[in-house]
C-alpha cells in the first residue's frame, strides 16, 4: 500500500458542535437539521459533507473510466449526491442516490461508465455492502 495523501478534521461538540480541517480550509458550525431545515442557516452536517466528498470522488472516477472506454469528452457532466439520514427499529442508517449528468454520451455508455465508476470510486468501495447506494444516469 502507498498512501498518497492524508487529510485531517477534527469535530468539537457532535452534531451540534464544529468541525475544523487541519489546514482550516474547512471551518463549519455542525447542527442537525430538522423537519423545517437548518436551525443555524450557515452550519452543515454530516451528511452534507459526505455528500460533497462522495459526489467529488465519484466524478474523479468517471473521468478516469471514461478514459479507459475511450470517451474523450465529458462536456459539462456532473455528479449530484444525496446521503439521506434514515431511522429503523435497530437505529439510524444512511442511504446515497448518485445522480449522474453525462451529456455527451449515449444511454448504454452512460450506464457502462456510472456502473465502472462505482465499480473503481473510493467512496464506493467504502460503502459497498455497507449503505444501499442507488446509481441513476441523468439525460437530456
Amino acid at each position: 500500500m502507498k498512501t498518497i495523501f492524508e487529510s485531517k478534521a477534527t469535530n468539537t461538540g457532535g452534531r451540534s458542535g464544529h468541525v475544523q480541517s487541519e489546514d482550516g480550509v474547512l471551518d463549519f458550525d455542525i447542527s442537525m437539521p430538522n423537519s423545517k431545515g437548518k436551525p443555524n442557516a450557515k452550519s452543515t452536517n454530516p451528511e452534507e459533507l459526505f455528500a460533497a466528498a462522495y459526489s467529488s470522488c465519484f466524478a474523479g472516477a468517471l473521468q478516469v473510466v471514461a478514459k479507459e472506454h475511450q470517451v474523450d469528452d465529458l462536456g459539462d457532466f456532473s455528479v449530484t449526491a444525496t446521503i439521506s439520514f434514515n431511522t429503523e427499529e435497530d437505529g439510524a442508517f444512511l442511504e446515497a442516490t448518485l445522480d449522474s449528468y453525462l451529456p455527451t454520451v449515449d444511454k448504454e455508455t452512460g450506464e457502462n461508465l456510472i456502473n465502472a465508476a462505482h465499480d473503481i470510486c473510493p467512496y464506493s468501495k467504502a460503502t459497498r455492502d455497507n449503505i444501499t447506494v442507488h446509481l441513476n444516469l441523468l439525460m437530456d
